[in-house]
């Protein structure tokens, strides 16, 4: 069972770019149309450099280039059998734009027991910052882990 020792652990940095093709992969997968997301001229006109990506791109971008995805999962013993997606957060602070290189910076903020500890709740918090070291966004996740019963 994962403990309060676990607040404050760090996970390697991802780093990845955002490149037009598999952005408009993941538009077309949701099926988001805003023009903002897909035209550089529109996106220009609202005043970003280049096409934007929608909120929840970030999360699906450092899952799609860590090199262990569920890294934090197997670093706390948790087993992906016993684990929901709980809630999620994106709070932009600027622009990430097709073109940007962002780096990822988890780290494990909060871990609460509830229920009587028949499950326990994990917030992951992630910097994420561009090429030029701007901090561009905060991305939270909170993951349910179901505990085993005691035998």
């Amino acid at each position: 069972m994962v403990d309060q020792s676990a607040v404050g652990r760090a996970f390697t940095p991802v780093t990845a770019r955002v490149e037009p093709g598999r952005l408009r992969f993941f538009l077309d997968t949701i099926g988001e149309a805003n023009p903002l997301y897909r035209d550089e001229k529109a996106a220009q006109a609202a005043g970003n450099a280049a096409a934007a990506v929608p909120p929840t791109y970030l999360f699906c971008l450092e899952m799609m280039d860590a090199t262990e995805p569920f890294e934090f999962l197997r670093a706390l013993d948790i087993d992906l059998a016993r684990v929901l997606h709980g809630e999620q957060r994106f709070d932009y602070r600027a622009p990430v734009v097709v073109g940007d290189t962002v780096t990822f910076k988890p780290r494990v903020s909060s871990v609460t027991e509830k229920k009587g500890g028949a499950m326990t709740l994990i917030v992951v918090e992630t910097e994420v910052t561009n090429q030029d070291g701007v901090h561009v966004a905060d991305l939270s996740r909170t993951v349910v882990v179901r505990n085993a019963r005691p035998s």
